[in-house]
């Protein structure tokens, strides 16, 4: 087993990356050799990279029962865990922010009933929304090698939310600009948040006008993942 390094990054990058549960003995799940032969149309036996989603991967064969060539590497995952809570939106937007977070690097994922929210979801409309959402996630981060799987929780409560992070800022125009030690950022709904929602929490101002709620969480995971490579 190694750790990884440049050499080894490198590799990542120019390989397919897909997920399997056992790095010693990998499958493919069905969806994912349908969409390896049939979408991308790679040849049996073209290089591939197998991840467990927790940091380890390695070079492999592709196939079925994909043929590892080459040594298991160890990612570090980051040392700071970064984490948005958004206010879902109609449509299919809420697959847009959970798809462009997970490529960002966002660990933690979490979608939130606020006051002003316009769509709200029922336990079993949330738990379809949950499974599909982390099916997207599962996409997002094999297309853009994300070593580390983000954690997509299911829907919250935002009073249940800042319960658990009393360091989460909302984002909010008025607020001030976002700092570089900042974790935990929370994206309202288009109305913004409530007043007794904004009372006694940190805010934080994101770049540009009134943002839209996708607009908003895209470029608070921008800032966020930016802080943090500088910090690293």
């Amino acid at each position: 087993m190694a750790t990884a390094g440049s050499e080894h990054l490198e590799q990542l990058r120019r390989r397919p990356l897909v997920f399997v549960d056992d790095l010693e003995e990998p499958r493919l799940a069905p969806d994912d050799l349908h969409h390896f032969t049939r979408s991308l149309r790679i040849k049996p036996g073209a290089a591939l990279t197998i991840c467990d989603g927790r940091g380890g991967w390695r070079g492999a064969r592709f196939g079925p029962a994909p043929e590892p060539d080459g040594d298991i590497v160890v990612a570090a995952r980051p040392a700071v865990t970064l984490t948005v809570g958004f206010a879902p939106v109609k449509g299919d937007r809420s697959d847009l922010v959970v798809q462009k977070l997970t490529e960002l690097g966002i660990d933690v994922i979490v979608p939130l009933r606020t006051e002003r929210s316009v769509v709200r979801w029922d336990d079993a409309r949330a738990a379809k929304n949950a499974d599909r959402h982390r099916r997207i996630a599962r996409e997002a981060a094999m297309q853009s090698r994300n070593l580390w799987l983000p954690v997509v929780q299911p829907f919250t409560d935002l009073v249940a939310f800042l319960a658990d992070r009393p360091e989460a800022a909302l984002a909010d125009p008025a607020g001030s600009v976002l700092a570089g030690s900042q974790r935990s950022l929370v994206i309202g709904p288009e109305g913004g948040f409530s007043t007794a929602e904004l009372v006694g929490r940190p805010t934080v101002s994101l770049p540009g006008g009134i943002l839209r709620t996708e607009t908003a969480a895209i470029a608070a995971a921008v800032l966020l993942s930016a802080h943090r490579r500088a910090r690293c």
